[in-house]
């Protein structure tokens, strides 16, 4: 007879990993963003925890999260952390693509939040840049980059199909019978 072990479900998975986070170091320099943070689910109940795990031994105790509410489908009063509650608030005129952080005795952090189906090199892209002291760009800057380049890439391959479908080849001819014969000119 043969067993099959449980599927660990997003919720455990979530809790037993440590959150993926990417922080400015520390500098005098100030950007519009303290970096970034990449969930594994739109889940706030399960993701704040390991965040605030994390942010609590860099930056002090978190109290407050806002969020905004387009981009998670339920937003709790308050999530309950190691030893401390978390009250989270929304704002519809906050970025989606962001998160403010309040502590009581450190001040506020901004962080833009990845969203969790993001591949994976897209997602490490975000997160360095996001991190880069003294940035100037948004979280709503960084994310229509990030749809830029991702357009760009599939715009490229659709004219590359189409030239194929129109006779145009991506190869290389096999043979040079194309050159003029060595002397000739083109006119």
């Amino acid at each position: 007879m043969t067993t099959t072990p449980g599927r660990t479900s997003s919720r455990d998975l979530a809790t037993e990993l440590p959150a993926r986070l990417s922080l400015t170091p520390k500098t005098t320099l100030t950007g519009q963003l303290d970096g970034a943070w990449w969930p594994r689910s739109r889940d706030l109940q399960v993701e704040l925890p390991p965040l605030a795990a994390t942010l609590d031994e860099v930056w002090g105790r978190i109290t407050r999260v806002t969020v905004n509410p387009t981009r998670w489908p339920v937003v709790p009063h308050t999530v309950n952390t190691d030893g401390h509650t978390i009250h989270v608030g929304w704002f519809t005129e906050q970025h989606p693509d962001k998160l403010i952080l309040l502590s009581y005795t450190v001040g506020r952090w901004d962080l833009l939040v990845i969203p969790p189906e993001t591949e994976p090199t897209a997602a490490a892209r975000l997160m360095a840049a996001a991190a880069i002291p003294g940035t100037v760009l948004t979280a709503g800057a960084l994310m229509a980059d990030e749809a830029a380049i991702g357009r760009g890439l599939r715009d490229t391959q659709s004219r590359e199909d189409t030239w194929e479908s129109e006779g145009g080849s991506r190869t290389a001819p096999s043979d040079r019978r194309d050159l003029p014969p060595s002397g000739d000119t083109w006119k």
